[in-house]
């Protein structure tokens, strides 16, 4: 459709809109929703879609086919809005954040006489008993941290289960990262004491901690128990250390610093995050812009609203570029989670140095960003041209089944675009008519198609420009009788080995087309090899893990006596298999149901 003749025929959309607050929604000839804005004013905020364009708001108003808006009591109600909504819907032309799942936090569970640290990701509103620590930027720094925190306090981190039934120290203790309490290695008040002092260590009051440290130390010293004194020693050193890791945070006790960089059309947002002045690591964000309709100084406040739709932010946060209308955003964010927020872009001082920091990773990250996407993008356009696709495939799909003999049967689908692989979009299909289709590939791969075809029509935004299936002719066969059923327009590729089933040799099988090979030295085919392999190793890593975990599932099953009823009792008290398996006749015969018979039986058929 011409953009011109598309304006004129969404002229009565806008002169029916009102002049009041609100959230507008533009929708194509398919009724897919492809843009949501907020307004202070609807029908002023339309109309300037119909004045002056640019080429990236021309492209498109050239789709919109028609107009719908929900009015608000006030802009900051349709800020919060639009913000749910695109989260919701993901719009083709709002900038979408891939990762946007809540942040890992370190746990001190208090609910239990002996408190231990422990990994969560999830909603903390709602936990009672337990003190949480971050939120941290990624799931490998709150490794890090909880190694650091181990060697230094010594808590447990070991299952309810796993602690009642211990008659030895485990191996936390004999590598120096447990103080065993579960075999009374340390009296139930200095284990007390470790637990307070982690506790102060987390919330940032290290100098109160340090102090209370060096005071006790001395004591021991003059009490004439040097060993005890130091341990005392090398805990605060372990903490000093720990500290002067994290020094360039000690002027931020809650913050979230966000950091823009722009370059050759791309972008690059860096979120660093401080809690109780330490670093708590940092997370690099390449939204699409290619054809964002929105100019980069109002990109930090859709950021902003898609970043905190699910996570508490923090009382102060600091951004290298100027927030229009920070006000605005930060009543929205009191509205969402109940606190006040401070946004602001810092002129001078700590935490101008700190946010120029940010920027300077912003600009490196996005430089080798750049540099990845480059080699990827000549790729991509080879294999456009390769397939005769209409445009170049920025999402590529990759499917593959595994079974051995028809058995634990999985399918998968790996996505690969201009940023490399998204392993977050990775999904695994358990095949469920596998009872009826035993080792029947062709089967198990109409399965997977269509349950992600028939979903993939509820969410057109991840509609890929190219599926490649792992098959010959026949899965040919198969994915176009799908997709012609399906009514979905998708184009596919299926790729198989050769005669020799050897690498190299590979065959590409296009329907209405002669099957074909490439020169095994050219970058496509090795490009396409890359992305064949890796959905083939997702597949044997997927099938391994469902095949382990009904074997170990099972194999109480198959012990006689053992119904669901003392299986669930079994798994309830020792809280794995593997307790279960180590567990002594003594220890088994603790659990409800099971006797002294029944647990030696146990005990002899899982050895």
């Amino acid at each position: 459709m011409k953009p011109q003749n598309n304006k004129e025929s969404i002229k009565a959309y806008i002169a029916d809109a009102p002049k009041l607050p609100g959230v507008y929604r533009m929708l194509d000839s398919s009724e897919n929703i492809i843009y949501i804005g907020k307004a202070k004013n609807l029908k002023n905020r339309l109309s300037q879609y119909l004045l002056k364009l640019n080429k990236k708001n021309e492209t498109m108003v050239s789709l919109v086919s028609s107009i719908e808006y929900t009015v608000t009591e006030s802009e900051s109600a349709a800020l919060l809005l639009e913000g749910q909504m695109i989260k919701r819907f993901k719009p083709k032309f709002n900038i979408l954040l891939k990762d946007d799942k809540s942040f890992p936090y370190i746990e001190l569970r208090l609910n239990h006489e002996y408190p231990q640290l422990l990994k969560y990701r999830g909603n903390i509103a709602k936990k009672s008993n337990r003190k949480f620590f971050g939120p941290f930027a990624s799931i490998s720094h709150v490794d890090t941290t909880l190694t650091e925190l181990q060697k230094i306090f010594k808590l447990r981190s070991c299952t309810d289960s796993f602690f009642a039934n211990r008659k030895r120290p485990c191996l936390q203790y004999q590598i120096n990262r447990c103080s065993a309490p579960c075999t009374n290695k340390i009296s139930k008040s200095d284990y007390d004491d470790l637990a307070f002092e982690a506790r102060q260590f987390l919330s940032g009051k290290n100098q109160d901690l340090q102090k209370t440290l060096s005071k006790k130390m001395e004591q021991l010293s003059n009490d004439m128990e040097f060993e005890k004194a130091a341990i005392i020693r090398d805990r605060i050193k372990a903490i000093s250390y720990v500290q002067l890791k994290s020094d360039s945070a000690c002027s931020l006790k809650d913050a979230d610093v966000i950091a823009l960089s722009e370059n050759k059309g791309m972008i690059c947002i860096q979120l660093f995050i401080y809690r109780s002045y330490q670093f708590c690591g940092n997370q690099a964000y390449f939204p699409d812009i290619s054809n964002l309709p929105k100019t980069s100084d109002e990109i930090p406040g859709s950021f902003i609203m898609q970043l905190y739709q699910n996570k508490v932010p923090p009382e102060q946060i600091l951004i290298s570029h100027n927030l229009q209308e920070a006000t605005l955003y930060e009543s929205v964010l009191k509205m969402l989670h109940k606190v006040n927020v401070r946004i602001s872009t810092p002129k001078s001082g700590v935490k101008k140095k700190i946010v120029e920091n940010a920027l300077h990773n912003a600009e490196v990250a996005l430089e080798k960003h750049i540099k990845i996407s480059a080699k990827n993008l000549d790729s991509l356009k080879k294999i456009q041209e390769l397939f005769d696709l209409q445009e170049i495939p920025k999402r590529i799909e990759v499917y593959d089944n595994s079974h051995i003999q028809g058995a634990f049967p999985v399918g998968v689908m790996v996505v690969s675009g201009i940023d490399g692989f998204e392993k977050k979009e990775y999904r695994l299909f358990n095949i469920k008519d596998s009872a009826k289709n035993i080792g029947d590939d062709y089967a198990m791969l109409k399965e997977v198609l269509i349950r992600r075809l028939t979903r993939l029509k509820k969410e057109s935004f991840r509609t890929p420009n190219l599926m490649i299936i792992d098959g010959g002719i026949g899965h040919m066969g198969v994915a176009s009788k799908v997709i012609r059923e399906l009514e979905i327009n998708i184009p596919f590729v299926c790729i198989s080995k050769g005669i020799d089933r050897n690498s190299g040799k590979e065959q590409f099988h296009i329907p209405n087309k002669d099957s074909f090979t490439l020169d095994k030295n050219s970058d496509v085919m090795k490009y396409l090899q890359i992305l064949r392999d890796e959905a083939h190793n997702f597949a044997i890593k997927s099938h391994r893990n469902r095949r382990g975990k009904s074997i170990t599932l099972s194999s109480l099953d198959h012990i006689s006596g053992i119904g669901s009823f003392r299986k669930k009792a079994l798994l309830n008290y020792f809280g794995s298999f593997k307790a279960v398996s180590d567990a002594t006749i003594s220890e088994l015969i603790k659990v409800d149901g099971i006797s002294k018979s029944l647990a030696k039986h146990i005990y002899d058929s899982l050895r």
